[in-house]
């Protein structure tokens, strides 16, 4: 393995680059600490090209957000032959697209919040208020909005009182063409991370998430000091054994690979319920996998290079 050459693909362009640039930063230096040799790479129109003249022995993919978790970048590193560490391609459209991925889910029995989808093109055509007033009278206040695709909870607002509604939709179209309109559920936040093993996918410990200011937005999640953690989350046995079952059944059901992250929330009354997954989640100092791998008592360097393994025994 210290022969081998890994490259950390990250940046990009989408609206979440820095946020990637920190991810790919810690995450070479983590595969560097346990005797790796890491080249870090921005990603952008040189790759293609760069993957031709300097090809490495395998890659991980450490890009949030666009080509980094719609498919296209996986799609030029299949067509290229070189094994990496991550979602494939189809996997990745089936999760980048978060009704899609909602309804997949809720069709394997996992309980998911109600929701509704509406392209901007619909309130255009007909009519602003009379869509917004069938949204309220179908999912009920308080709801989240969010962009249909997209991470990091760009554009992503909870709204509580009906005429907050007009101003919500124009920040959430700021980031996207359509929304995903949710009843927002009142619980126990956390993040699930997924790795695979030899015996299969396993969940580490879940992390709680307290935002200060009780939404965890962009901000909640990226500003130290802001949100408290808790890991493992504060959950009575039978709901930490039921948040894990629901992101290992995420990650087969969505047919994700290697590692993923499932948001979820558990309410009063102990159900679980599945918000959306990542399937390049963040790996900044204020990111939950970090937190979840160090709670299971190894090391995200140990992690992805045991993932680096695993993508150059099966080529791709």
């Amino acid at each position: 393995m210290t022969e081998r050459t890994v490259a950390v693909l990250a940046g990009g362009l989408s609206h979440e680059r820095d946020v990637s640039l920190r991810s790919g930063r810690r995450l070479s230096a983590a595969l560097r600490g346990v005797g790796l040799t890491v080249e870090e790479w921005d990603t952008d129109a040189e790759l293609l090209g760069r993957l031709r003249d300097h090809r490495p022995d395998a890659a991980v993919v450490a890009l949030h957000g666009g080509e980094g978790e719609n498919g296209s970048v996986q799609t030029v590193l299949e067509m290229l032959g070189v094994p990496y560490v991550g979602t494939t391609s189809q996997g990745c459209r089936r999760a980048w697209d978060k009704p899609t991925a909602k309804a997949l889910v809720a069709q394997a029995d996992f309980p998911t919040p109600e929701w509704v989808v509406l392209p901007h093109s619909t309130f255009r055509e007909l009519g602003a208020q009379a869509v917004l007033d069938a949204m309220v009278d179908r999912l009920g206040l308080p709801l989240i909005l969010k962009p249909d695709q997209g991470g990091s909870a760009l554009g992503t607002q909870v709204v509580r009182d009906a005429a907050e509604l007009p101003a919500a939709m124009v920040g959430c179209f700021a980031y996207g063409d359509t929304v995903l309109a949710e009843r927002f559920v009142e619980g126990v936040e956390v993040a699930v991370t997924v790795v695979e093993r030899e015996g299969g996918p396993e969940a580490l410990p879940a992390v709680e998430i307290v935002p200060e200011s009780g939404v965890y937005d962009y901000t909640a999640r990226y500003t130290a000091g802001l949100t408290d953690f808790f890991t493992p989350a504060r959950l009575d046995p039978s709901a930490a054994k039921s948040v894990a079952e629901l992101a290992v059944g995420a990650h087969r059901v969505l047919g994700l690979r290697d590692i993923s992250r499932t948001d979820a929330v558990v309410a009063a009354d102990g159900t679980v319920y599945f918000l959306e997954v990542n399937l390049s989640p963040g790996l900044t100092e204020t990111s939950t996998v970090p937190m979840a791998v160090e709670a299971s008592g190894t090391s995200l360097g140990a992690v992805f290079a045991d993932l680096v393994v695993r993508a150059l025994r099966r080529g791709n």
